[in-house]
């Protein structure tokens, strides 16, 4: 009824053109789950190199990513992935894999709820008769009554009203966050002034544009004034990280005018 393409097997791409060969001239729906290592552009590959052959009734699996570091999870579930994947192919479904995101069976509700309030299609959730005499996977299994009972906590909500009323509320909260980002963004292009500055100043006395001493400072305080403020460690290094990046740039520009 449905083919399955799995992460080992996503991961390479010609793997996946075999496949997608073999099924030419086939109308069946084919799933694909995320390869192993968060390479969004692996994966959409893998739907490109499908859809090529023919196959249009295509689905996403989101199963984590086999990464280090992924406590308290089996595979890290990099929620920004599917999320970019989806912004990309709006018209894909995408399945969340609660089962070998967590790895144990009493993370499973947490991680299907999640799903569920990001707006995904469906899950895949394992299940067993007795999940302890699994021959694999033993530890992310539930039993059908367990299955049962999982489902019937999700809270499933929608993903958008006819209240007039809370639709107005929103729109004004949207603008209010427009307005926010226009200002972020104005703030941004200074701090990048001043970046651009600093790269004249290194350029005129030969002075390399990376000095670890005060990346590391940067990094730890203003990592401390995101979490006062309420915002989360990874988020904080992200933002931060890709802020010193884009300097980074800018300063080559810089330094490499002719």
């Amino acid at each position: 009824d449905v083919l399955w393409i799995g992460a080992r097997t996503t991961v390479n791409p010609f793997s996946v053109q075999e496949i997608a060969d073999a099924l030419q001239g086939v109308n069946i729906p084919v799933l694909i789950k995320n390869p192993l290592n968060p390479d969004l552009e692996l994966w959409i590959g893998a739907f490109e190199r499908v859809y090529n052959a023919g196959i249009t009734q295509l689905a996403a699996i989101h199963r984590g990513f086999s990464i280090p570091n992924s406590a308290p999870y089996r595979n890290k579930p990099r929620w920004e992935l599917p999320l970019e994947l989806k912004s990309r192919l709006p018209n894909l479904e995408i399945i969340n894999d609660p089962s070998h995101i967590c790895g144990k069976r009493e993370l499973l509700l947490g991680v299907a709820q999640k799903a569920m309030d990001l707006n995904f299609d469906g899950l895949m959730i394992e299940s067993h008769c007795t999940p302890d005499l699994a021959w694999s996977d033993a530890a992310q299994q539930v039993t059908g009554a367990g299955l049962q009972a999982l489902i019937a906590q999700l809270v499933i909500r929608k993903s958008s009203t006819n209240d007039p009323f809370v639709n107005n509320q929103l729109d004004q909260l949207r603008d209010s966050i427009d307005a926010l980002d226009a200002e972020i963004i104005n703030l941004l292009a200074k701090r990048m002034d001043i970046s651009r500055e600093i790269g004249e100043y290194k350029l005129a006395h030969h002075i390399t544009i990376f000095q670890y001493e005060r990346w590391r400072n940067i990094l730890q305080t203003r990592t401390d004034w995101a979490n006062k403020a309420g915002m989360g460690n990874e988020f904080a290094r992200r933002f931060l990280n890709a802020l010193h990046l884009e300097s980074i740039r800018q300063q080559t520009e810089v330094m490499n005018r002719k």
